[in-house]
């Protein structure tokens, strides 16, 4: 353990590459779901059928062969050329993630009751102000479980990115396991409390949201 309490900027470092794939994929991967779900829910046929054959797809698709194919196969097809690991990484996350966040989303449509849509478009909302300015942030607050569930399992998925160059927490946790074989049992507990405290910081500020829009109603 010598050895990762005189190294502990590069665990801080590589902690804190985590946090940049959770935050920027987690962030772009509820602005895609979301329109997800509103392509899903909404009246254009064509793009419904899209929007259900992305989720559809990609729920079925292991992250590892996400990951695979946007560092490796997608430069074959002159995609992401060029483009940084951390962009990379947040790329196959988002693609990936996203699909989750709109069955979550979608849910959450759901039960907001029809009578307000059909009130909205009563005193002439579009499709687009109706999900807006009515639908979205009711079914949000009924989302927050369902999401937080979501962005949890992205913290986690974020270890997938060790295997493609990205010195994040797990790569890093690998480095020192290898080095020092005698501590093992302390390297992993000691990067697994790392992961707690992240997973703990999202489970408090879900239920914080959840029992503040609770009141709300």
């Amino acid at each position: 353990m010598d050895d990762v309490f005189s190294s502990f900027d590069l665990v801080l470092r590589a902690f804190w590459l985590t946090l940049q794939l959770l935050v920027l994929s987690g962030v772009a991967s509820l602005l895609l779901g979301t329109l997800l779900a509103a392509l899903r829910v909404g009246p254009v046929k064509v793009l419904n059928r899209l929007g259900t054959l992305y989720v559809s797809v990609v729920r079925n698709t292991p992250l590892l062969v996400m990951f695979i194919f946007v560092f490796i196969a997608s430069p074959t097809l002159d995609l992401f050329v060029g483009t940084p690991f951390l962009v990379k990484g947040v790329i196959a996350l988002t693609i990936y993630t996203s699909a989750f966040v709109c069955e979550a989303v979608r849910s959450g449509i759901n039960s907001v009751s029809l009578g307000q849509a059909e009130a909205a478009r009563a005193i002439g909302l579009t499709f687009g102000g109706t999900m807006r300015e009515v639908i979205l942030p009711q079914a949000f607050r009924a989302t927050v479980p369902p999401l937080a569930s979501v962005l949890i399992a992205l913290a986690k998925n974020t270890s997938v990115a060790a295997a493609f160059g990205l010195m994040e927490a797990t790569a890093r946790m690998r480095f020192f396991t290898n080095n020092n074989a005698n501590d093992r049992v302390l390297i992993f507990l000691t990067f697994a409390i790392g992961y707690i405290i992240i997973v703990e910081v999202m489970s408090a500020g879900a239920y914080s949201f959840e029992r503040r829009w609770r009141v709300a109603r």
